[in-house]
């Protein structure tokens, strides 16, 4: 039996058993959602949707003593991302209880977070950097287990973990050449660029998607912004993997060898290019020139470390996500084979939402959906149930790349903090899959996808595939 049916079959026997549950307790239903939940993907828990909607009576979540998916149950928790996105405790949240305590440890002995569930209330939150703060205790939500509290501290030096003034004066710099005009100034380069990496997958009958393919216009593109020399790239690749997915086993290299090893590597770049300028993102940031002021060397270092990171992982596990999603839904890539709708990247992204969650800080109480959070209390930001968020897009479970509007927050929630390579994340999307589809149209899926073990990043680090 073909992968795809039994995930029907198995999607069909669930949604009859939760059907059949209905009659019984609020509290059971959601405790049954909970065992079952985290291992469907958003196309299969689509068919629990129906049965989840007879659901008539509420619990109030945000006050139960007893956690309805189980004790110890933790949205960032890295096992549970390893194993899927827990889709169906998600939707649970976002009928029932859309601001939730969830308890679980941290660096911060906070005792844990609240889990925001709702489209609105993630852009609002997103949008409002006077209530909300990034520095306070920055945006990662989970660290791996022996990150210290000194260690985290020094994350703050990130753009990403600033606040205003102090944000809008080191985004400036970078800012114009994402735009949507300097990005389109890449795109001859970069499609001739996805036409080699397509071409030379091709040769083979078989491969691995995300060395093959995901991993590679999005490592060129930004390498070559920076102007890192290509011999060097795959060091950068190195490097961002082993920064960003230190809760995997299978990338063993400690990160703060990795950020030190990056760090150096930048220093030396910023020295050639203070001797030797060139047109590449380093020059202008050792040329910049802020108030009279030029970058301190540790401004400039997590500069360079953000957007090597940024620019790397998030575009490749879209892409892997994407490829994932086309062949769960083969008449999209039919669709797609034909059309190449404009739309495609954006609802790709919003499908995979690379990023699972980002925090804010409350810098005082305040009150989300009539719940109090006191100040110096975290917020997750879960943009993966934002963008499957019922009361804002029509069927989120379903992959559609006609999708229009598509209000997604996969490039975070529209405020300060919006993706600056948003531009360039989607042209990278659309020009690897126009060759995919122009080259390989009959590519097809050896195996699952093998996920990343991570509490904040929907990340896939193996899918298996033939491509021809």
């Amino acid at each position: 039996m073909r992968a795809a049916a039994r995930h029907r079959l198995r999607a069909q026997s669930v949604a009859a058993a939760v059907d059949q549950r209905v009659t019984e307790s609020s509290s059971a239903m959601v405790s049954m959602v909970g065992t079952i939940g985290h291992t469907l993907s958003p196309k299969v828990y689509g068919l629990l949707q129906g049965a989840l909607h007879h659901m008539n009576s509420e619990v109030d979540m945000t006050t139960a003593g007893v956690c309805p998916f189980g004790a110890g149950f933790d949205f960032a928790d890295p096992d549970l991302l390893k194993e899927g996105m827990p889709v169906a405790q998600l939707a649970q949240l976002r009928k029932t209880a859309p601001v939730w305590w969830n308890e679980a440890p941290s660096v911060f002995d906070d005792g844990g977070y609240w889990v925001i569930s709702k489209h609105r209330d993630i852009r609002d939150i997103s949008r409002d950097g006077d209530l909300w703060s990034t520095n306070a205790k920055g945006v990662v939500m989970r660290f791996a287990d022996d990150m210290t509290k000194d260690q985290v501290e020094i994350t703050k030096a990130l753009l990403i973990n600033h606040d205003a003034p102090e944000h809008t004066r080191l985004r400036k710099l970078v800012s114009r050449l994402f735009t949507p005009r300097a990005v389109s100034k890449l795109e001859e380069k970069l499609a001739d660029a996805a036409r080699d990496i397509v071409a030379a997958a091709a040769e083979k009958d078989t491969g691995e998607f995300v060395d093959d393919i995901a991993m590679q216009l999005p490592l060129l593109a930004i390498a070559d912004l920076l102007g890192v020399p290509e011999s060097d790239r795959q060091k950068l690749f190195h490097w961002t993997n082993s920064i960003m997915n230190s809760d995997d086993p299978d990338f063993d290299e400690d990160p703060t060898v990795a950020n030190a090893e990056l760090m150096g590597y930048a220093y030396t770049m910023a020295e050639q290019r203070r001797q030797c300028p060139a047109d590449d993102i380093i020059t202008k940031l050792v040329q910049a020139d802020l108030d009279g002021e030029s970058l301190s060397e540790v401004e400039f270092a997590f500069f360079v470390i953000l957007l090597a990171v940024a620019g790397n992982e998030t575009t490749r596990n879209a892409m892997t996500h994407g490829m994932n999603a086309f062949f769960e839904n083969p008449d999209q890539w039919e669709l797609f084979k034909r059309e190449r709708p404009e739309t495609t990247a954006d609802e790709i992204v919003r499908w995979a939402t690379p990023v699972h969650c980002f925090q804010r800080t409350a810098t005082r109480d305040t009150e989300i959906g009539g719940v109090t959070i006191r100040e110096g209390q975290r917020a997750g930001l879960f943009y993966s149930s934002a963008n499957y968020d019922e009361e804002v897009f029509n069927n989120p479970f379903q992959f559609n790349i006609l999708r229009d509007p598509n209000p997604h927050l996969g490039f975070g929630g529209n405020g300060a903090h919006f993706c600056i390579g948003a531009n360039l994340a989607r042209m990278e999307i659309k020009l690897i899959f126009n060759e995919i589809a122009n080259q390989i149209p009959d590519i097809s899926k050896l195996g699952e996808p093998v996920r990343l073990r991570s509490g904040w990043i929907n990340g896939v680090k193996q899918l298996p595939v033939a491509y021809h």
